[in-house]
């Protein structure tokens, strides 16, 4: 469990962040200026808080009453930034030692690291020096890793290319990460928490299935933003269409893509936007998946949108439809109605490893 309850003036800006997150992957989400690399630097110990509390489990890095400030040597962090940061003039194994030697073999398997040991820096593509970058820090054997933004400076192909590791890391190595982020479909992915930053404070704190599907979130979220994030099995492929079959507590999903073989475990983040309603079960149409759902919230923003959630099955499902079109269709909490869902509405970076 990390604990964090600190405030900071910085200039104009004020920190004023409490929350508490369990092991795992949390996930610090919030626009530009939100605070969010404030916040992990103040656990760093790279700035110092005015007041409050940091601890990890039962180690406490920073306590204002207390007069306690662990200095950044001695608080077992390991910090990768949106630039790898590494020496050039070594190669990646020598980049690697630097920060120490815990579980290298392990931390170079779980990375794929074994071709590019003795490769230097200036070789290396983007997503390799992160995978780089992210050894390092594992191996000065850290009680938590944090990740501020390490995806950033990467294009579509190398986040694709760097994701799964990460992913591996979360599962394989169960080192507590902090990850900072904008991109809500790393976000959805990799997160089992997330913070959400909005001008210093914390304004939602949850797990990542219950806080991007929850209606009154969208706008601290943004509109786009807003998802639903389920856990599905995959249970059979149409190799003639490109298409999978997916199961959920919800029903079936058909999506387009080859999504592993057959029993493998899913995430999937399925953006609010492109979820349609129905009062009765529509016929005729081009969309593949028509799910019976049930409504549990509507919430009404200050713009033309209304955010309305979902339960279906076990999981919870959001949609966002124009306040004209709630009205027309008179939905209400309680109603039995039908969400459709095209099977080209999941892309490659909203599917993930559970």
């Amino acid at each position: 469990m990390i604990s964090i309850n600190i405030t900071q003036q910085l200039g104009d800006f004020l920190l004023d962040v409490q929350f508490e997150a369990p092991n795992g992957v949390t996930a610090i989400f919030g626009k530009s200026g939100s605070g969010k690399t404030s916040v992990v630097n103040a656990v760093a110990g790279l700035n110092r808080p005015d007041h409050g509390r940091i601890s990890i489990g039962e180690d406490v890095l920073f306590d204002h009453m207390q007069g306690i400030n662990l200095p950044a040597r001695k608080r077992r962090i390991g910090y990768v930034f949106q630039d790898a940061r590494l020496f050039p003039h070594m190669t990646v194994l020598r980049n690697l030692r630097y920060g120490g030697a815990h579980d290298a073999d392990q931390v170079i398997s779980v990375l794929g690291l074994d071709a590019l040991l003795e490769r230097m820096p200036s070789g290396l593509s983007g997503g390799e020096k992160q995978r780089v970058a992210l050894g390092r820090a594992l191996m000065c054997n850290p009680q938590i890793l944090l990740l501020d933004e390490p995806l950033a400076a990467l294009d579509a192909a190398r986040k694709a290319e760097i994701l799964p590791y990460i992913e591996r890391l979360r599962d394989q190595m169960k080192t507590p990460m902090l990850y900072v982020s904008h991109d809500v479909s790393e976000v959805a992915r990799l997160a089992t928490t997330v913070v959400v930053l909005d001008n210093g404070k914390a304004l939602l704190t949850g797990p990542v299935t219950s806080v991007l599907a929850d209606a009154e979130a969208v706008p601290y979220l943004g509109p786009r933003a807003a998802g639903a994030v389920i856990t599905a099995r995959v249970s059979g492929r149409m190799l003639d269409d490109g298409l999978t079959e997916l199961a959920f507590s919800g029903g079936r999903l058909v999506l387009s893509g080859h999504l592993g073989p057959v029993g493998r475990s899913v995430r999937l983040r399925i953006p609010a936007q492109d979820v349609i309603l129905a009062t009765i079960a529509p016929d005729g149409l081009s969309a593949l998946n028509v799910l019976p759902v049930t409504i549990t919230q509507i919430a009404e923003g200050h713009g033309p949108g209304v955010a309305v959630g979902l339960r279906a099955g076990q999981d919870a499902l959001l949609a966002r439809v124009t306040r004209r079109s709630a009205a027309r269709m008179k939905l209400f909490v309680g109603q039995e109605i039908y969400a459709i869902i095209k099977a080209t509405a999941v892309g490659p970076e909203d599917i993930g490893s559970t």
